[in-house]
């Protein structure tokens, strides 16, 4: 049901910093629509720093703008 992919430049997250980043997320997407925990995934995906423009700010900001709640400052 609810999916959220996060993607970032790659930096080093220990098993418990990505394990305290999901368990954040996953409360919030809980809480905002109402659901099981159960129901929820989540994907961390690093995408280097060169590829950021072609993968992620094109295709899934400029492109699909009107979807966004935050944009970015850049």
């Amino acid at each position: 049901m609810p999916h959220v992919n996060i993607k970032y430049f790659p930096t080093p997250l220990s098993e418990q910093q990505q394990s305290e980043l999901v368990a954040a997320v996953t409360q919030a997407v809980k809480s905002a629509l109402k659901c099981d925990e159960g129901v929820i995934s989540i994907a961390l995906e690093p995408v280097e720093k060169d590829a950021w423009n072609e993968r992620v700010y094109v295709p899934e900001i400029v492109k699909r703008k009107e979807l966004l709640r935050k944009t970015p400052n850049y």
